[in-house]
């Protein structure tokens, strides 16, 4: 009997085929080998035939070189943290393919010399919150809550409102992180209510600053009592403000999230902000406000660790500059928009005689923004089997479960993609 394992092609053999050579330019050599090898191996442990292998191997080939797949966010949580918050507009799209070439994020081609890195970006910020005299770029929010706390308060105090020590997300806390820098918290008030006066007799000589951090991702009701920037600004310390979501000017829609132009102009000292939140852009962190503490914060050695690339200011200057966000559009979008994308759904999958209808649904802001907004939608209800079917697919779809039915709510998916999701729904029908 002849030994199969003998006849398994060799790998330097399958990397020659023809159909394979686009994909080891395409994907690199190497990661074509690794699935090659993987491939082999499942001949031998005898789950394909020898004859099978090559056509397997062309048939598994990844899309893309990164592992990351793309999802269609059908959850109706508009900033989801586990699919990457906000959605990038094709204006920031645009600009992040064009960074990653070489380009002039420091250097001035019309004199020749080294210039300010992203200076263009920071002129975006400058004109979006005319109330900042300097701005600086950094990876995250917490990473701006970081630098403020190690370059201000280093070995000193912050006081900050027991009702505000905020957890942001998978176990990192805010008390941890201010203390991780080397400062010392002194925590004032009760968990539900804070006076000015709690603040001012607990400042010193070993004040670094009052720290006022917007519980973004929680809503405290009831018997409760704070203090507002404006108060605060009577104590004459300097005075940050973590307002979280990023929200840069007043929206209407939103008339319980704070926002950097407003809170800056009741005179907080410093304003730290998300870029990936309620504006909409990549992920990173501002620092904005009193000129002589920005620059304080931007010269601080451990500014550098923290410093942004090119493709994140690169497509944060297109967000600022560039048409609505597609987190706006899915905020703002009205119930008659998209009771009317529902109903246009509707008439293909219907005629295809799929188990689909169309419900009244509640999305939310999510990624700690306006925490307890219900915003009026849509969802397509289909059957729960389907859930996996559609996760499955390139590119993934994603929605919540409710009362036994899988729900696609159409506020957090773009407009644009109403053939991908009518698509990926008929296909999950056919394999479900």
């Amino acid at each position: 009997m002849v030994d199969e394992r003998r006849r398994i092609p060799r790998v330097d053999g399958l990397l020659a085929d023809p159909r394979l050579a686009d994909a080891q330019d395409r994907l690199g050599r190497a990661l074509v080998r690794q699935l090659v090898n993987e491939v082999q191996d499942r001949a031998r442990r005898g789950e394909i035939t020898p004859e099978q292998v090559a056509d397997v191997v062309v048939a598994e080939l990844p899309p893309r070189a990164s592992g990351m797949r793309p999802v269609v966010n059908a959850t109706g949580v508009l900033l989801h943290t586990n699919l990457g918050r906000a959605p990038l507009s094709a204006a920031a799209v645009d600009a992040v393919v064009a960074a990653a070439g070489c380009v002039d994020v420091e250097f001035d081609v019309d004199s020749g010399r080294r210039a300010r890195r992203g200076r263009q970006v920071l002129r975006a910020i400058t004109a979006a919150v005319p109330a900042a005299e300097a701005v600086h770029v950094v990876n995250n929010n917490a990473a701006a809550l970081a630098l403020a706390a190690t370059a201000l308060a280093a070995g000193r105090e912050i006081v900050l409102s027991r009702g505000e020590l905020v957890e942001i997300g998978d176990g990192f806390r805010i008390p941890d992180l201010l203390t991780s820098t080397g400062a010392r918290l002194r925590e004032v008030g009760t968990t539900n209510r804070t006076t000015l006066r709690d603040y001012a007799e607990a400042l010193g000589p070993q004040t670094g600053f009052v720290l006022k951090v917007h519980p973004s991702n929680f809503v405290v009701t009831g018997f409760t009592a704070g203090v507002s920037v404006r108060e605060l600004t009577s104590l004459d310390v300097p005075l940050v403000v973590d307002i979280g979501s990023g929200l840069l000017a007043p929206d209407p829609s939103l008339p319980d999230e704070p926002d950097a132009a407003t809170t800056l102009a009741d005179g907080a000292t410093l304003v730290t902000a998300s870029g990936d939140k309620l504006l909409g852009g990549p992920q990173c962190g501002f620092l904005l406000g009193d000129r002589t503490f920005v620059e304080r914060l931007r010269r601080h050695p451990l500014a550098r660790a923290m410093r942004v690339d090119k493709l994140t200011l690169a497509a944060l200057e297109a967000t600022l500059r560039g048409p609505t966000s597609p987190t706006s559009r899915m905020l703002h979008a009205s119930a008659d928009e998209l009771e009317a994308r529902a109903s246009s759904l509707l008439v293909g999958l219907t005629a295809l005689d799929l188990d689909v209808r169309a419900v009244p649904s509640q999305a939310s802001t999510g990624g700690g923004g306006a925490p307890g907004l219900v915003l009026a939608s849509t969802a397509l209800s289909v059957p729960a089997e389907y859930a996996e079917v559609l996760r499955a697919q390139d590119p993934a779809v994603v929605g919540r479960m409710h009362a036994a039915r899988l729900l696609l709510d159409l506020r957090s998916v773009p407009p644009e993609l109403d053939h991908v999701l009518h698509d990926a729904i008929t296909r999950a029908a056919l394999q479900a």
